[in-house]
C-alpha cells in the first residue's frame, strides 16, 4: 500500500470523505485545475488533527481550500491531498460578549447574512466577496476601502504537526491582502470577529447598495478567480490594463474581461496556461507602456 493509500485509509476512519483523481475543476470558482491525488473533506477538529499528524508521519503534502477564489490550479493538477471543509467548519455563533464566531468553510456570503440577521454592523464591506471565511482572514480580503482587518479578532489554526493554536490582534499581522497565515504555513480554523450593533434596515440597504454597485462593474455572471492583479501603488490595475487597451483580449478560452479589465474570465474551455499566459501578456504589456509592474494577487497552485 502506497502512501497515499495509507493517507486515505486514516482520513476515512476519522469520517472524512475521500476521493481519488478529483478534477480541481469542480472546486475552484475559475472551473479550471486538473486531478487532485486525494481530496478530503473534513467535519470537525478531531478529524482534520488525525489527517494533519498522518499526512506529516507520511510525508504527504496538504493544501487547504475555501470556496476555491483567488486560486488558479494547474492543468495537470495537485500531487498530494486537498483538503476541505465541512461539519462544524461551516457553523457560525454569536458570543456571549457580542463577537461573532464561524468555522473557516462558511463562506463570507453567509457570515454577512448572519450578521445582518443579528443586526450586526462592519461586515457589509464583505457583501458579493467571493470565498470563504477562512480564505478572506488568511489574505485580508477586501473592498470599498475596509478590510477584514477591521473586524478580525483572531484565528484559530492548526499547524503542519496537527497542533491547534490561536493568533489574536497585532499577532495576525495584517496587511494589504496579507496575514501572518500567508508566511507561516498553518491552516485556519476558524475565526472570531468584532461586529458592532447596528440598525438591520440600514445593513441590509448598505449590503444592497454595494451588491448592485459590484454586479454592475464586475463580471460576477462568468467563472473567474476574482482580481486578478494587487493594487499596484499609486494606480488601479483595472484602469492600467484597460489604459493599455487589453479589455477583450483573449488567449484560448482565457479572456480580459470586457466589463472589468482587473477580471480574466472563463469563457468556456480555458486551460491554466491559457490564464497564465494571458497574465503574462498584460504583465509585460502594462510595464512596457506604464512602467508598472503587477503583482498577481490570485496564487497558481500546482
Amino acid at each position: 500500500m502506497n502512501q497515499l493509500e495509507q493517507l486515505a485509509m486514516e482520513a476515512e476512519k476519522c469520517g472524512c470523505r475521500v476521493f481519488r483523481d478529483e478534477p480541481m475543476s469542480r472546486h475552484t470558482t475559475f472551473k479550471i485545475g486538473g486531478p487532485a491525488d486525494l481530496f478530503i473533506t473534513v467535519r470537525s477538529r478531531a478529524a482534520i488533527q488525525k489527517v494533519y499528524r498522518a499526512a506529516h508521519e507520511l510525508e504527504i503534502p496538504l493544501l487547504p481550500i475555501g470556496n476555491g477564489s483567488n486560486m488558479l490550479v494547474s492543468d495537470e493538477g495537485i500531487r498530494g491531498a486537498v483538503v476541505a471543509f465541512d461539519g462544524e467548519f461551516h457553523e457560525i455563533k454569536q458570543n456571549a460578549d457580542g463577537t461573532v464566531s464561524c468555522g473557516a468553510g462558511v463562506s463570507l456570503a453567509g457570515v454577512c447574512v448572519f450578521a445582518r440577521e443579528h443586526s450586526l454592523a462592519g461586515l457589509e464591506f464583505a457583501w458579493g466577496i467571493p470565498g470563504a471565511a477562512g480564505g478572506a482572514a488568511f489574505m485580508n480580503a477586501g473592498a470599498y476601502n475596509k478590510e477584514m482587518k477591521s473586524v478580525l479578532v483572531s484565528c484559530t489554526h492548526i499547524t503542519k504537526l496537527g497542533e491547534i493554536s490561536t493568533l489574536s490582534g497585532e499577532e495576525l499581522q495584517m496587511g494589504y491582502r496579507h496575514s501572518a497565515y500567508t508566511d507561516n504555513g498553518c491552516t485556519i480554523l476558524s475565526l472570531t470577529l468584532g461586529l458592532r450593533p447596528g440598525n438591520r434596515e440600514e445593513i441590509s440597504a448598505e449590503m444592497d447598495d454595494l451588491y448592485s454597485r459590484r454586479k454592475s462593474k464586475q463580471p460576477l455572471e462568468m467563472p473567474s478567480a476574482g482580481s486578478v492583479f494587487k493594487r499596484p501603488e499609486g494606480h488601479f490595475a483595472g484602469a492600467l490594463i484597460e489604459g493599455c487597451g487589453l479589455k477583450g483580449r483573449a488567449v484560448g478560452g482565457a479572456m480580459v474581461s470586457p466589463k472589468h479589465a482587473g477580471f480574466i474570465v472563463n469563457t468556456g474551455g480555458a486551460t491554466c496556461r491559457d490564464v497564465t499566459e494571458l497574465i503574462k501578456i498584460i504583465q509585460d504589456t502594462v510595464y512596457k507602456q506604464t512602467n508598472v509592474m503587477l503583482e498577481c494577487e490570485v496564487k497558481t497552485i500546482g
